[in-house]
């Protein structure tokens, strides 16, 4: 048996580079897998981590848990062969390149060239490799470095290739529509992570618009939003069943209007000198149908623009009513495939809107 020096054990630095180089001298893992020989398995492949940026503290405590799931199981008796992994794709990777060489958006990509573009990609990806590889072995984390897949490989990419066209094979696939954050400039859709990454608040412009109801012509409820951009992609308004609404008398332009908003919500929505002619609740406003907040959108031929309702509305700010896109955002998607409304999205993936939609085409 080798002879280990004897360590401070007051010194946890000490103890730690002693255990470590035990381990090491026995080859500890790897007899981890030999001993188990023709047991169970437990198979357990890295989520893997991007190579291209250094390696942080909470990689340490992701790192531990897996390690803790992976020993227990070994402890159970199982074989538990431990794969490790680079991925290699996504933007981050790919902002990383584009600031190196001074790129913007898709089109300076394509005019850089594709098959270069993805060469700097390649060289850019497994750049703090060795940190990683340090890291994983000083903090004592078992897994197998010297395999390791790595997503721009062709077996690896072909192996996901198989894998969808089994699920294809066995009719698991379909298309149809999720909510995704989106980058109009790379015209690819973003992951909460890759969207955080350039996370910061700014003033924004919210406005407050009118639908008039079909009913009541000189009627209309009063919906807040802070994505302007939506509004042409209207298909409802939702209001809160239990929430107390107003409909308020005022005069604009000479003529008399009847403008409906949370009751909570009037004193700081409504300008000016109004009246409240009547109070009802959210469940009295839903059925009602507005006219379209669009040229072309045509209310007859489908199940939108009618007001329905939603338990997420509040008060706290806007108008007590919620201006309602299924084609963006998470909740007014949800609310859509409830209440069967239509799916107006005339935004390109350049972020433009179509060149012969009405009034801001293009």
């Amino acid at each position: 048996m080798p002879h280990y020096p004897e360590v401070d054990r007051f010194d946890p630095v000490a103890v730690e580079l002693a255990v470590l180089a035990k381990w090491d001298a026995e080859d500890t893992f790897r007899q981890s897998l030999a001993i188990r020989e023709g047991a169970p398995h437990f198979v357990f492949y890295e989520g893997p981590p991007t190579a291209n940026g250094k390696p942080g503290i909470h990689h340490v405590m992701g790192r531990t848990i897996k390690d803790l799931f992976c020993r227990y199981k070994t402890m159970r008796g199982f074989r538990v062969d431990r794969k490790a992994g680079w991925d290699t794709h996504g933007l981050p990777v790919e902002i990383e390149v584009e600031k190196e060489l001074g790129l913007e958006g898709r089109h300076q990509v394509e005019e850089y060239g594709i098959a270069e573009y993805n060469a700097a990609c390649r060289a850019s990806v497994l750049k703090y490799k060795d940190l990683w590889d340090d890291l994983t072995v000083r903090m004592g984390y078992w897994v197998d470095l010297g395999d390791p897949y790595i997503t721009f490989q062709n077996d690896y990419v072909e192996s996901v290739w198989n894998v969808l066209k089994r699920m294809w094979d066995k009719g698991l696939l379909y298309q149809g529509h999720k909510i995704q954050w989106y980058s109009p400039a790379n015209n690819t859709v973003l992951s909460s992570h890759e969207v955080s990454l350039g996370y910061k608040e700014v003033q924004d412009t919210s406005i407050v618009v009118r639908a008039r109801l079909v009913e009541e012509p000189r009627t209309s409820l009063l919906a807040w939003t802070t994505t302007p951009w939506t509004v042409p992609s209207n298909a409802a308004m939702v209001v809160g069943p239990g929430i107390s609404y107003v409909k308020a008398r005022q005069e604009v332009d000479g003529e008399e209007e009847f403008l409906i908003v949370a009751k909570s919500r009037a004193s700081a929505i409504l300008k000016g000198d109004y009246e409240i002619v009547q109070e009802l609740k959210g469940a009295d406003l839903v059925g009602a149908h507005y006219h379209p907040m669009w040229e072309g959108a045509d209310a007859v031929d489908q199940e939108g623009w009618r007001v329905v309702a939603g338990t997420y509305v509040t008060t706290e700010d806007g108008t007590g009513i919620v201006h309602t896109a299924p084609a963006f955002g998470m909740d007014d998607w949800a609310t859509g495939q409830r209440e069967g409304l239509p799916i107006i999205n005339p935004v390109e993936p350049d972020g433009r809107f179509q060149a012969d939609f009405p009034v801001i085409g293009g």
